[in-house]
């Protein structure tokens, strides 16, 4: 196992959070997934720079990227740009590619569940069997209730993977959603053994962990068990204090302007309530490394 980073927290020039990650320790990063940000050839040489490796892409679930929407060409456009972030992760070396199968946000199904759960499986083993062809596996994650409805544990996303039946197909595990959703942490680890091809790291209140009340030294010794020896990936995102014991978020947050999409902007204000200060999200990091890098 080794520590990797999330980009998508804090989207900066990429050489930026690349030096952060390798002054702290890390090893790997797994990039937001928006392949018209990236050039493979500069994304290359600046991991080389930096001694780093691509460990994978996450799809970002804003707008209208949705495998599950009723209409049929959103689907295709979803499936399209989920391939397209699997060439990017296979252009750089990467291993895997995390999925999450509809918009992060959205609480109420557009259709009746039996449809949607047929274009989950459908469009899953699409994206897989692209990434097949490549050399990746697709990790699907589930999220907790409050960001979606449709795969929210891991018994739902190992039935999902079973019904995709696709080799290179497994879950992602990120223990700040399923402390959540699942009555024991632990037992969910070992009951999906395996089929656990990312893992994220963020605590109980996705602050970083040690900051939290997880047990890591028990997850830590649980994943040895099952045999996991893929990245750690940091994505703890703490919440901005926007009263006044926060200076009402200027302890925290980077004040706008910033240049980014709208799309990616607004996900940022709606799943991480905003951009983290460059100094304050290194201390962050470096609290991940310091609960984390010990126990590997």
């Amino acid at each position: 196992m080794h520590l990797s980073t999330h980009t998508w927290m804090r989207p900066e020039p990429l050489e930026l959070t690349l030096k952060r990650a390798s002054s702290l320790g890390y090893k790997s990063i797994e990039l937001a997934g928006e392949p018209s940000r990236y050039s493979v050839s500069e994304t290359k040489a600046l991991l080389k720079k930096y001694n780093l490796s691509c460990w994978g892409a996450v799809t970002i679930m804003y707008g209208s990227r949705d495998l599950v929407a009723p209409e049929p060409a959103q689907r295709e456009d979803t499936i399209r740009y989920m391939k397209d972030v699997v060439d990017l992760a296979a252009g750089l070396g990467g291993e895997i590619v995390t999925v999450v199968p509809s918009t992060v946000g959205k609480l109420q199904p557009k259709a009746s569940p039996r449809e949607e759960w047929g274009w989950a499986v459908q469009g899953v083993r699409a994206v897989a069997l692209h990434a097949e062809k490549k050399g990746l596996r697709i990790a699907v994650e589930p999220l907790n209730r409050f960001e979606t409805y449709l795969i929210t544990n891991t018994s739902q996303a190992l039935q999902l993977v079973e019904e995709a039946n696709v080799s290179n197909l497994g879950i992602a595990f990120d223990p700040f959603h399923l402390n959540i959703e699942e009555p024991d942490l632990i037992a969910a680890i070992r009951q999906s053994g395996n089929k656990i091809f990312d893992f994220h790291l963020g605590d109980n209140n996705r602050l970083a962990p040690g900051d939290g009340t997880l047990d890591w030294p028990l997850i830590i010794r649980t994943l040895r068990e099952i045999g996991y020896d893929g990245a750690l990936a940091h994505e703890a995102m703490p919440p901005i204090d926007r009263t006044p014991l926060g200076n009402f978020g200027s302890k925290q947050l980077e004040p706008e302007p910033w240049d980014v999409d709208e799309g990616t902007l607004q996900f940022l204000k709606d799943h991480a309530s905003g951009v983290p200060r460059d100094d304050y999200y290194t201390v962050v990091l470096a609290r991940t490394v310091e609960t984390i890098q010990p126990l590997i």
